[in-house]
């Protein structure tokens, strides 16, 4: 045995051997010679202990009121776990054997202890985003900085056209406040279901999608298209997750193409510029073209209507001449010529000749010297040989104007 004595050698050899090897208490086995101290005795601490629950319990002993006592302390405890606080910004969810019960709101509340009740809490007005085409990490190098990792695997979708888009966009989300059990029960991993759904819903719109109307145009309207589907799925699975806002932070074809795209890009940008100055150009123009055109329109039927009057006036002055003419033709012609001769002598200078042979009558010109206008320079000169009306002939002017 490897506890006992042996002979020889002076005296007993053993592990605990007096004045050698303690034993397992800091002393050698009792009956020895050592002098060392007996270890504790068990039975005796159990003894003790006893005791001390006798004088604690009612009646001194472990009678039926004791245990009594002792379960409806114990049951007391077990009721008193169920009591649990819910947050102004969380949403107590009550569970009873595993089965939802209950949602209750802000404030003290109360739920059957575990394991026949549970409550899960849940933070139903903190903002959640989720990255779909890069993952973001802090630097270790730098501290607060983030380094941006591109995901290749679900930034790059296929358009329309058959072409290759890197999208990368943000899904802003919450926990639905009005149907948060929904959140707890119905999707095992909601902000993976948030990620794929969301992904699925940007590759089918960039699918119908031209990518040049998505690289220009239609850019701002893939944000709320894409939030509309994002949500209307979720609703179907019954995730329980209000979508936010779909946050569209770049759209860029490949890098291999990237800077052909960009030239395509700026000449669509000066084809509208363009097009706005010609619309801009032609708005101012079309306007004045169309005023002008309304004006001349406006001095034409102007024009119109004073010929046609004057025509009119002619007409009916000549068919007065023309009954004068009727009732004294000599006389209506005598003074015709006079008044054409009026007409057309009235802006000459005029040398006044003597029939009788005298030679040029002397004639101060008042007119040019008074500075008349539409005199000719004294220089030229025209001789007038008038007709010599007689008594008679004036006789019957004069009754011919009469008349």
């Amino acid at each position: 045995m490897p506890w006992s004595n042996q002979s020889g050698g002076g005296g007993g050899g053993g592990p605990w051997k007096p004045g050698n090897n303690p034993g397992p208490w800091g002393q050698g086995p009792s009956g020895s010679g050592g002098g060392g101290q007996t270890p504790p005795d068990l039975e005796d601490l159990l003894r003790r202990g006893q005791d001390r629950l006798r004088q604690a319990l009612p009646g001194g002993g472990f009678g039926g009121a004791g245990i009594a006592a002792i379960v409806a302390l114990v049951a007391l405890g077990w009721f008193a776990t169920g009591v649990y606080t819910v947050q102004p910004n969380e949403a107590g969810i009550e569970t009873t054997f595993g089965k939802f019960t209950e949602r209750t709101s802000s404030g003290l509340n109360y739920n059957w202890p575990s394991p026949i009740g549970s409550v899960t809490k849940l933070r139903v007005t903190d903002r959640n985003s989720t990255d779909i085409g890069f993952i973001t990490r802090e630097d270790p190098r730098r501290p607060n900085n983030t380094t941006q990792i591109d995901v290749n695997e679900e930034s790059l979708m296929l358009t329309g056209d058959e072409n290759i888009a890197d999208v990368k966009f943000r899904v802003i989300w919450q926990i639905d406040p009005a149907r948060p059990e929904d959140y707890a029960f119905n999707v095992r991993a909601p902000r993976e279901t948030v990620k794929a759904v969301s992904e699925s819903v940007m590759r089918e719109i960039v699918g119908r999608t031209q990518i040049q109307r998505i690289l220009t145009a239609e850019r701002k309207l893939i944000e709320p298209a894409a939030q509309d589907l994002t949500q209307k799925v979720l609703n179907e699975y019954k995730a329980g997750v209000l979508i936010l806002q779909v946050q569209l932070l770049s759209v860029d074809p490949p890098e291999q193409v990237i800077s052909a795209f960009r030239d395509v890009t700026a000449a669509q940008q000066d084809l509208e510029r363009m097009r706005n100055e010609a619309e801009a150009y032609a708005n101012r123009v079309v306007p004045e073209a169309r005023g002008s055109a309304a004006r001349i329109l406006q001095e034409a039927e102007g024009y119109r209507e004073q010929t046609v009057a004057e025509a009119r006036g002619q007409a009916s002055r000549f068919d007065q001449v023309y009954e004068q003419y009727r009732n004294a033709p000599e006389v209506t012609r005598e003074r015709m010529y006079i008044e054409t001769m009026e007409r057309v002598l009235a802006g000459s200078s005029k040398v006044i000749v003597d029939q009788n042979g005298q030679g040029v009558v002397p004639y101060l010109p008042l007119d040019p010297l008074q500075g008349a206008p539409g005199q000719q320079p004294q220089g030229s000169q025209l001789q007038v040989n008038q007709p010599r009306t007689t008594p008679a002939v004036q006789q019957q002017t004069q009754q011919g104007v009469r008349r």
